[in-house]
């Protein structure tokens, strides 16, 4: 078995630790000990905690910048719509450190506002690309301001999700079900919908509870 390298072993650690405890209330100390590694050694590859949340968010910016691109030149349906949104959000529980305290880790880390600030209007232009498509497919009757307002409320669910979610379950911050969000996302669009298309995207959503 390839032995994983330990700056490998500290980035999967300290998520870990973040998600299931908070990133504030996690020090480079715990990390060490949980990782049964001296502070010297964690400190020859990350000089800070910031340093671990800023390559940390990078992985989680790779992988979200690369699901957002939504061709769009493409008919979409709503399977492939269902599969995107859950995509999406296991991506987004992996990461829920990021969204379960948005605000106060982009206050600390301000270099990520930025880089946040652009990852929020790629959703939104994904979620406008997704929706154009089932209009142009007669699958959608919105018009354009009803369509940007839904892409608004989408990239909003999206967002607080993973931190409306928690609430429910503070005691236990490993039980996530990404399932759910899509169920909301979804029942979001299904009122823009036609009616065979309503009956579908009904039924698909269900399956994700």
């Amino acid at each position: 078995m390839k032995k994983i390298k330990t700056r490998d072993r500290i980035l999967d650690t300290s998520l870990a630790l973040f998600n299931s405890v908070g990133e504030p209330n996690v020090t480079t100390l715990l990390i060490s000990d949980e990782l049964d590694i001296s502070p010297g050694n964690l400190y020859y590859h990350f000089k800070s905690k910031g340093d671990i949340v800023d390559e940390l968010f990078g992985r989680f910016e790779e992988e979200m910048l690369d699901l957002l691109a939504v061709p769009e030149d493409v008919d979409i349906s709503l399977d492939q719509q269902g599969f995107f949104l859950h995509l999406l959000f296991e991506t987004v529980a992996r990461y829920r450190f990021i969204y379960q305290d948005l605000v106060n880790v982009l206050s600390r880390y301000e270099q990520l506002q930025g880089r946040f600030r652009r990852l929020r209007a790629r959703k939104t232009t994904a979620f406008s690309v997704i929706c154009e498509s089932f209009r142009r497919q007669k699958m959608m009757e919105i018009g354009s301001e009803q369509l940007q307002a839904l892409c608004e409320q989408l990239t909003l669910t999206a967002c607080y999700w993973s931190s409306f979610d928690t609430l429910s379950h503070l005691d236990d911050r490993e039980a996530v079900d990404p399932g759910r969000g899509v169920y909301q996302m979804m029942h979001l669009v299904i009122p823009y919908l036609t009616a065979d298309d309503q009956d579908q995207a009904r039924l698909m959503s269900r399956d994700y509870l």
